[in-house]
């Protein structure tokens, strides 16, 4: 399979890119904005960002690591439920590449601590009909630009930020279930139980601190959960789990004012161009939900449909999981 074109090769300094440049804020790595760089301790070693207008520049990554927005996610609950300003962070989930590896819900679970049938990221078998091959279809929590689950929570648990992203508050929520049905995509789950969360933190050395942006923050009985796009992650420069554990590359995150989305494997493409490209969508967007989940239509389905990740070699451009 011919290899897609990004915005550039990938190199030695895409990694460092990935975590410190996507995410930085504009100013960052402006012209302008490096002169801010001048007094910082520089390591010698260049990597390269890019800036608003789409241009690659080279910066010191000492300077990238003081100056990212995203370094520090230790944020209190109000700057958790405000959001990252002059962002808008989205997802696609191209399902040509998708082969049920379930790598991205096992990375979620672990990462959340997510135990039982709670899973926040689901994989669904779809087929239209007998005569047509079946595909792999990711689903997670949309993250809507108008969630009907927010006009309906009584008691402001759900919530949307001024970067897109829609989460809960745990310690708000009081176990209502409006919001699940509201949500047109059924990816909320309800704590019906008291969450057997304790020996996984235990053996992974988390101390939890409840935040509405979770990162880890222990599930609650008698509450809703989702998929919550990682904010903890995003503020250290990193992407979201289940795009960074995908040994075929099907997730791609970014902002969509940087109008940039990039894979687990650090390549980075231009997000209107490829959706144009490859005819994206957005699910059940004709409900005016406007998802900031884009999918790219399964054009490539195999005949031989294969469960699991025996079948994730297919790609040329496949990352071997770790």
């Amino acid at each position: 399979m011919k290899k897609e074109k990004g915005l550039s090769k990938q190199d030695s300094g895409r990694r460092k890119f990935l975590k410190m440049g996507i995410f930085a804020s504009g100013a960052a790595v402006t012209a302008v904005g490096l002169n801010v760089f001048a007094d910082d301790k520089t390591t010698g070693k260049k990597v390269k960002v890019m800036t608003t207008d789409g241009k690659t520049v080279e910066v010191d990554s000492g300077s990238l690591e003081k100056e990212s927005c995203c370094n520090s996610h230790a944020v209190s609950n109000e700057e958790a439920r405000e959001g990252m300003p002059g962002k808008k962070f989205v997802m696609v989930v191209d399902l040509s590449r998708c082969r049920n590896a379930l790598k991205c819900q096992d990375s979620c679970n672990k990462n959340h601590f997510i135990t039982g049938h709670n899973a926040w990221l689901k994989v669904y078998n779809m087929r239209e009909s007998a005569d047509t091959a079946p595909y792999w279809m990711p689903m997670m929590c949309q993250h809507c630009d108008e969630p009907a689950c927010v006009t309906v929570c009584p008691v402001d648990a759900t919530f949307k930020r001024r970067d897109g992203i829609v989460l809960i508050d745990n310690e708000r929520c009081i176990g209502c279930r409006f919001c699940m049905a509201a949500c047109p995509y059924s990816t909320r789950i309800f704590n019906w139980s008291e969450p057997d969360q304790k020996a996984a933190m235990e053996a992974a050395d988390h101390s939890p601190k409840y935040s509405p942006e979770h990162a880890g923050s222990p599930s609650i009985k008698g509450t809703v959960d989702k998929c919550d796009f990682c904010p903890h992650m995003t503020r250290q420069g990193k992407l979201p789990h289940c795009v960074s554990a995908c040994p075929n590359d099907v997730f791609l995150y970014g902002d969509a004012y940087e109008d940039t989305v990039t894979n687990g494997s650090g390549q980075s493409y231009r997000l209107s161009k490829l959706l144009e490209d490859k005819a994206g969508y957005r699910y059940l967007d004709r409900l005016g939900t406007h998802p900031s989940v884009y999918y790219l239509p399964p054009a490539e389905r195999s005949d031989d449909f294969v469960d699991g990740l025996e079948n994730y070699t297919e790609f040329e451009s496949v990352r071997k999981p770790e």
